[in-house]
């Protein structure tokens, strides 16, 4: 059987296992597609809870007596057409109260630690504290492949002689350790068997050489570049079974020493390490970063980068792969990544303007070797490997509410003279509070995390936590930046801009029939008539227009606010602009706007305008927008983009988006996500998703399969196609 048969049908079965997962779980909607396979129904995960009435558990021996639990019951899965053993099922984390990922009610942090004081100014503003949550930095994956889980384990009896006060923290790892033993030599016993019973010669031969490769790993570092694979498959699934983890690493640089070696020895060919590559995507869409910079500046780029690509445009599933864009970039490598994206229609890979980011991570006081280390290994965002704690994408402010604080006071007080000017300076007040808030609550979180739920994976691929008895939301790791994003950013700048355009200027209306109308959702003959004024007021993104004045203004204050401080107990704030999937359900919680958004409508999209902004959607119009918006503090602003393959020829659309994409970072942009999509396919998928098993989309910074949107995302998707034309 040749590879592209045998990831033919790995690409069946994972289409197959996708729409089972549906059917199985409605949980599993609306996030990134992980690599998890539909777990037996005769399989039960028993877990202990610490807290009985509350049925949760927290603390380091909880999750640790949990996870080994699991480990050693989890189900062993082998694929014989796969060249990687091993498929995780379960995430320990959602065993606990858990509501859904898109939900603004954080049940993740145990109820004995109470943060009561801080929930009705989280409420007032619309935040997404952050308190609780997990994961959301990159480890250091170099770490695990020089010392393989042996030299791990020897690692962590060490550091339990340095620091024995730290005895909870060590033993907890050695359950983690015992575990991950279990689940490993069983998936090796399993494959023995498999290949003794294997009566097909190709599929035998393939189950011995995964055998010997995982019996290789059980204690000893990776020596090849199937053993290296085959290792960091196994640390994605631990890591996404333990707390849904997935950031990834600088994924070709990592192997290239390794394909390098083996392709002297002799011992691999590059379809082979092609086909293996296929086979690590597909075991887990990881969030890889592929080409580069170096410490000193060089590009990383090499024969490996390509092949990461060719693999992704092989296989064909959803994959999150970013290009970074940086002055000394491989111009064949964008060029590739640009044909890939345009041919395929994957979503992937995106791009992130690396020397921007660099010099924005900079501004916190960082040298410019540490910013190029940053690498681009999640939804939306940066992290130093193995160094940083940083809570990406887990804090939102929503603008909108802050400024419907800000409305609501101002209204309260007579003024014979009312000005969109004085309103703002209520913005800028409120917004303060909410800034504040967020402060608080981090502080919260990390004189709290450590109790609730320790980083028992993460801790043993990081620099620090294993050395200091501490873990990494504790003090274990090198830098603290906490990623602090705004949201709504388009629905309140249209907003100040149709309150100046309509009353101050115009005055087609006063403040108190405008409010009155808010508080009513536009309702009547006259509530129709001023939302229709209100929408059709200058936006965001048309240019030169009000709505980009304003947008511009509060992008440039929220980043004044959430950088001149630190939080109360010393940590440093980074601010970014990025919603998620949090769109929906934060306009769920969010009154009538004054840009005519009605009460419960989503927010706009992260930097985005809102769909509509301008007659012609020009791209350009819409790079400019996003361009002019960016923090510039190291984290991202994202540019979404929807483009229908119609329009243009392929060559020219690969033109098209090369350039686009270059002008976006030349203006100072930060991250382009783009959808190539045919908008009648889209449209029929929107009908009937089962007929289109295979058609995936970028939903934010995160790729999923259409069919497993639920209907509010999939029309999000729609609506973003459809008026970007």
């Amino acid at each position: 059987m040749t590879y592209e048969e045998r990831i033919e049908r790995l690409r069946r079965t994972k289409e197959a296992q996708t729409a089972q997962k549906l059917r199985d779980n409605k949980d599993y909607m609306n996030e990134d597609d992980y690599g998890s396979v539909p777990a037996p129904k005769d399989v039960t995960i028993e877990i202990e809870y610490n807290d009985p009435v509350h049925k949760t558990f927290y603390g380091a021996k909880a999750w640790a007596a949990n996870f080994r639990r699991l480990l050693e019951k989890h189900p062993v899965y082998i694929d014989p057409d796969d060249a990687l053993a091993g498929r995780w099922m379960y995430i320990l984390q959602r065993l606990r109260p858990f509501e859904s990922a898109v939900s603004k009610n954080n049940m993740e942090m145990a109820p004995i630690f109470d943060y009561d004081f801080l929930k009705p100014t989280q409420e007032k503003y619309g935040i997404i504290p952050g308190i609780g949550k997990m994961h959301h930095f990159a480890p250091d994956y170099a770490i695990g492949l020089a010392l393989g889980w042996g030299g791990l384990q020897k690692k962590l009896d060490e550091c339990r002689k340095q620091h024995p006060e730290s005895a909870w923290l060590y033993d907890a790892e050695d359950e983690v350790m015992a575990g991950i033993r279990s689940w490993t030599r069983r998936t090796v016993e399993r494959l023995k068997e498999m290949e003794t019973a294997e009566r097909d010669p190709e599929r035998k031969e393939n189950l011995h050489e995964m055998r010997e490769v995982n019996e290789n790993i059980l204690d000893k570092a990776p020596q090849t570049f199937h053993e290296a694979c085959q290792w960091i498959a196994w640390f994605n699934m631990l890591n996404r079974s333990y707390n849904r983890a997935g950031s990834g690493c600088q994924i070709d640089e990592l192997l290239r020493p390794y394909y390098e070696k083996d392709l002297t020895q002799g011992r691999i060919d590059k379809e082979k390490a092609i086909f293996i590559l296929c086979c690590l995507l597909l075991n887990d869409p990881t969030y890889y970063q592929v080409g580069g910079p170096a410490a000193d500046g060089h590009d990383v780029t090499s024969e490996v980068s390509f092949m990461v690509l060719e693999a992704a445009h092989r296989m064909k599933t959803s994959a999150n792969l970013t290009i970074p864009v940086h002055s000394r970039l491989d111009p064949k490598l964008l060029h590739r990544a640009v044909e890939i994206l345009v041919d395929d229609r994957k979503a992937n890979p995106r791009f992130s303007g690396c020397d921007n980011l660099v010099r924005g991570f900079m501004k916190n006081g960082y040298p410019i070797e540490l910013a190029r280390l940053r690498r681009a290994t999640g939804c939306h965002w940066m992290s130093l490997p193995g160094l940083e704690y940083t809570l990406n994408d887990l804090i939102k402010i929503n603008f909108a509410c802050v400024m419907n604080a800000a409305l609501d006071e101002y209204m309260e007080k007579d003024s014979p003279q009312r000005s969109t000017e004085a309103l703002y300076e209520l913005f800028l007040k409120h917004l303060e509070k909410a800034v504040h808030c967020v402060a608080e609550g981090i502080d919260f979180h990390f004189r709290y995390q450590y109790l609730n739920a320790p980083e028992l994976m993460l801790n043993l691929l990081c620099h620090g936590p294993l050395e200091k008895g501490l873990d990494a939301s504790q003090g274990g790791m090198e830098y603290y930046n906490i990623c602090v994003d705004g949201a709504a950013l388009a629905t309140t700048a249209d907003s100040f801009a149709a309150i100046e355009q309509r009353l101050d200027r115009e005055k087609r209306f006063g403040w108190d029939t405008l409010y009155k109308t808010l508080k009513d959702n536009y309702s009547g003959r006259e509530g129709a008539y001023i939302r229709s004024m209100m929408r059709a007021s200058e936006r965001f993104g048309a240019g030169a227009s009000l709505g980009d004045r304003w947008a511009q203004r509060i992008s440039r204050d929220f980043t004044r606010i959430v950088s001149e401080k630190h939080t109360p107990d010393g940590y440093l704030m980074i601010p970014g602009l990025f919603t998620w999937a949090n769109t929906i359900n934060m306009g769920r919680d969010t009154p009538a706007t004054a840009n005519g958004r009605l009460s419960g409508e989503p927010i706009s999209h992260g930097a985005n305008p809102d769909p509509g902004f301008r007659k012609d959607g020009a791209l350009t119009a819409l790079s400019n927008a996003v361009a002019s918006v960016q923090p510039g503090r190291g984290n991202t602003a994202p540019l979404q983009l929807e483009l229908d393959p119609s329009l243009a020829s392929r060559d020219e659309l690969v033109s098209i988006v090369e350039a686009l994409i270059k002008s976006h970072f030349e203006k100072g942009g930060t991250l382009i996500n783009i959808n190539v999509m045919d908008k009648d396919v889209l449209l029929d998928a929107y009908a009937h998703p089962e007929k289109h098993q295979d058609l995936i989309v970028r939903v934010t910074g995160f790729t999923a399969y259409f069919s497993v949107l639920g209907p509010d995302f999939r029309k999000m998707v729609i609506d973003r196609v459809i008026q970007a034309e």
